[in-house]
């Protein structure tokens, strides 16, 4: 039996920037309408709102309680827990205090005479503000002096203090800690006000010692929160190792505090009554107790992946955008979650298993410019996670939330009749019950037309609607990019997947993104504009262990390495039968991290289902990345992760392109439409039909133009395609999209469009060049530069890569280009190291 089976309500909570998505499951007598004996309730409210509520996720849970209840919770007394059975949240308190660096003051103790030097080639280095404030170097050392077989004969034999390390490495202790002088420094950190310390030693992912011996310490002084580099990710590298315990260290009590606070708002029987969780980085739900803030900067978006994961996957690859009020988060699916274990978000490096999101700040919330003649939808940068303020948020949000704030996607979409004011939630205002605000937004949209077409000229003058439709394409094409970069770069064929569209506006783009990527399928869910909340609802309880390794595969190497695999699994299912699991309920994911010898990239490469064979998994994964193999090398493993999983959602889900097979369409009736609208598309304004979710029935088929609509979101089908209402989605059949010309002349909508199709291929190439290279100049201090030149051999794109390259490459390509004399053919490739050949900076690869 499963630790999720109770009678009280289940609530799960995803905190965003801009809105704040809560669920409620209340167990009700099993019927046709409800055949898993539970209703769901969803309450969505602004993320912040300091005039009418102190805390979101709680106000959410208040709202759920009066509607499951019929009775009133007042906001001034603590909530009742009597009736909850558990809280689940996904929240972004873990970055936010990382992108505005206002974590707790910590300390970083570390081996005395480590330096890092980032972007050695920059003339200007801005260094992002480091985490901690104040270093103390320990006067530690221990040398790595052998494989896994034996020390050397000469140090072996000489007496020195030789250990084998937790890799199978052996290390000789050059210099032990001064216990005394450590009690004294962090003595005097103790006495500064530090509460917080980060310790991280060379070696430490083998030889742990010393890190425990100085916790130990450090836990006398009266220390609140120790972060070892050791425990909480025990990998090779010492700067990712302590970055990752410095976020740790830095992060963490502010999620104590965090948390402190929402209990605080709960009466009295809170720890008694209910099962607190929280969802971390990698997709997966831990108690309270261990949610720890390095493996939180992903909590949000992680329940979305979850909840498209769970409900939209079949046969076919899931692509998933979730397009909310800060930015938007793609990811990829197919039967198994994608994780990456070496992130860098707003300059710190962190170690640990994330979903592979890729996030674009190109929001509902984000800002709209008119920049040196091209139309800019936030940040000149892809990453949102480093430029945070470029997002309207929920306070002020966008113009048409009555708070004075800037143009956004969001008003772009309204000025162009894709988001309907009578459907819009009414939460805005003094008295949270005032619409959207149409006439602020075409304001703004006057004053911005101004701008733009006295940049442009009377010829070539825009209205208002060709102004707004210009940034949502230009927006479009950027969420595109993240998209193309987790397929295509990865040997995928981004048309081969279906799309499955979340978040508060990701059913208004559906269509323009499905076909500007050439998808023929959308799975929209009903509960979209919630769906990562709803996610939460069907994650499972998980629980990691990893350990480093130094072998070298082979079947020799295996049962060594098989023998480790199932003390690690033992590990996982002892920590989750802690948790009220029974072993039925757990399931374990072995993975070896492995790369080939002589290279520097590692995969996390998953057991296949019925054998050992990771050589095999390895390979084909590397050659789908890469497009080759290296044959002849060994295989080392560098780690050994398993992931173990508590089965505990007991919701199930139906497969529903089995559903979509067996259904037989049923025509849409002319009173099923509430309303005819005026929406702005490629060809102008359309009369379109607008359509309401709850009146549809399951079989009907909409043709576009339309709009469907449901209480918490709004579906834009657009011409050439069709919609078909199931179960529990609406699926989109996508076709072709209007063909937009192409024109030399200079259009700031298209030069920007461009501008995102063009960077996106120069930074790909720069993605495979540096995890397929050997060399530490390319690899880690990325000295290269890839880009894309017209036919006369001048610069198009460039990647944000070493600049000093670029002039050079011009010439080398007009070179090149002169030298074949049009005799060049698709799949050729040049390769030139003459210095001669119109280069400055050669040898090199072009």
């Amino acid at each position: 039996m499963s630790i999720r089976e109770g009678p009280g309500i289940r609530i799960s909570i995803d905190r965003g920037g801009t809105f704040t998505d809560c669920i409620g499951m209340v167990p009700v007598p099993v019927s046709k309408e409800y055949p898993t004996g539970r209703r769901e309730i969803v309450v969505k409210l602004l993320s912040v709102d300091p005039q009418n509520y102190p805390d979101a996720p709680r106000e959410g849970i208040r709202r759920i309680l009066e509607i499951a209840t019929g009775k009133p919770h007042p906001r001034n007394k603590p909530v009742d827990t009597s009736l909850i059975e558990s809280i689940r949240m996904g929240t972004t308190v873990a970055t936010n205090a990382l992108l505005e660096r206002k974590g707790e003051k910590c300390a970083l103790l570390i081996t005395k005479g480590n330096q890092a030097r980032p972007k050695i080639f920059d003339l200007s280095i801005r260094k992002h503000e480091v985490l901690y404030q104040r270093v103390v170097e320990i006067d530690e050392r221990v040398m790595l002096i052998g494989d896994e077989s034996q020390p050397p004969a000469d140090l072996a034999n000489d007496g020195s203090n030789i250990i084998k390390g937790i890799s199978g490495e052996y290390v000789k202790v050059l210099q032990k800690p001064d216990t005394n002088k450590i009690k004294n420094d962090l003595q005097s950190l103790y006495e500064e006000g530090f509460r917080s310390i980060a310790i991280c030693l060379m070696h430490s992912y083998t030889f742990s010692d010393h890190e425990r011996l100085l916790g130990s310490i450090a836990s006398t002084v009266g220390f609140t929160h120790i972060s070892l580099s050791s425990a909480i990710m025990p990998m090779i590298k010492i700067v990712p190792r302590g970055t990752s315990s410095t976020a740790d260290a830095y992060l963490t009590p502010c999620i104590r505090k965090y948390i402190d606070g929402f209990i605080s708002g709960f009466d009295e029987n809170m720890e008694k009554n209910i099962r607190l969780e929280f969802m971390q980085s990698d997709g997966g739900l831990v108690p309270v107790n261990k949610f720890s803030g390095f493996r939180a900067i992903l909590s949000g978006p992680a329940g979305g992946v979850v909840g498209y994961a769970s409900t939209s996957f079949s046969e076919n690859p899931v692509i998933g955008f979730d397009m909310g009020g800060t930015s938007t988060d793609v990811s990829r699916f197919d039967g198994l979650y994608e994780h990456v274990f070496e992130t860098t978000t707003a300059g710190i490096t962190i170690q640990a298993p994330q979903l592979d999101i890729n996030t674009v700040a190109a929001g509902g919330g984000s800002q709209l410019f008119f920049r040196n003649g091209l139309f800019v939808v936030g940040p000149e940068a892809d990453n949102i996670r480093t430029y945070s303020n470029m997002s309207a948020g929920a306070q002020p949000g966008p113009t048409c939330y009555r708070k004075n704030g800037p143009l956004t996607v969001t008003d772009a979409n309204l000025m162009l009749g894709r988001l309907n004011i009578d459907y819009f939630p009414k939460i805005f205002g003094p008295s949270e019950d005032q619409p959207l605000d149409v006439e602020a937004t075409h304001l703004k949209f006057q004053l911005l037309a101004e701008e733009i077409n006295a940049f442009v000229g009377n010829e070539k003058k825009m209205s208002l609607d060709e102004i707004a439709y210009g940034f949502i394409k230009v927006a479009n094409e950027a969420m595109c990019r993240p998209i193309r970069a987790l397929t295509e770069a990865k040997g995928y064929d981004t048309s081969k997947h279906v799309l499955a569209c979340f978040g508060g506006a990701g059913g208004q783009h559906a269509c323009a993104i499905a076909q500007n990527l050439g998808i023929k399928k959308i799975l929209i869910h009903r509960y979209s504009s919630i769906l990562s909340a709803y996610g939460l609802a069907l994650a499972d309880v998980v629980n990691e262990v990893q350990e480093p390794c130094l072998k070298t595969y082979s079947d020799d190497s295996l049962p060594y390495l098989r023998e480790k695999i199932n003390a690690l699994c033992e590990t996982c299912t002892k920590e989750l039968k802690s948790q009220g699991f029974d072993e039925s309920c757990i399931q374990h994911q072995i993975y070896l991290n492995l790369r080939y010898q002589g290279t520097d990239f590692a995969i996390m490469t998953l057991k296949p289902e019925d054998s050992w064979d990771f050589a095999q998994a390895f390979a084909m994964q590397y050659k789908q990345e890469f497009g080759f193999n290296f044959p002849d090398r060994d295989i080392l493993v560098d780690d050994i992760r398993i992931r173990g999983v508590g089965k505990s959602s007991g919701i199930t889900q139906h497969d529903v392109f089995d559903e979509i097979k067996s259904i037989s369409p049923i025509p849409i009736l002319e009173d099923q439409c509430d309303k005819m609208v005026s929406v702005y598309f490629e060809s102008g304004r359309i009369e379109t039909p607008l359509y309401l979710l709850e009146k549809l029935k399951i079989g009907n088929k909409i043709t576009g133009p339309a709009m469907i609509m449901d209480s918490n979101s709004t579906v834009l089908v657009a011409p050439t395609c069709s919609a078909l209402i199931t179960t529990s989605h609406i699926f989109i059949t996508v076709g072709d999209g209007i063909k937009t010309k192409v024109t030399t002349e200079s259009d700031p909508i298209q030069l920007s469009i461009f501008g995102h199709r063009f960077m996106s291929i120069a930074e790909q190439m720069g993605n495979a060049l540096q995890k397929t290279a050997v060399s530490t100049n390319i690899k880690e201090r990325l000295d290269f530069s890839c880009a894309l030149f017209g036919a006369d051999g001048g610069l198009v794109a460039n990647a944000p890569h070493i600049p000093v390259h670029l002039g050079s490459l011009s010439h080398a390509v007009k070179y090149q280009m002169e030298y074949y004399n049009g005799t060049l053919e698709d799949g050729d490739v040049i390769l030139t190291n003459h210095p001669q050949a119109g280069g400055s900076h050669l040898p090199g690869n072009y």
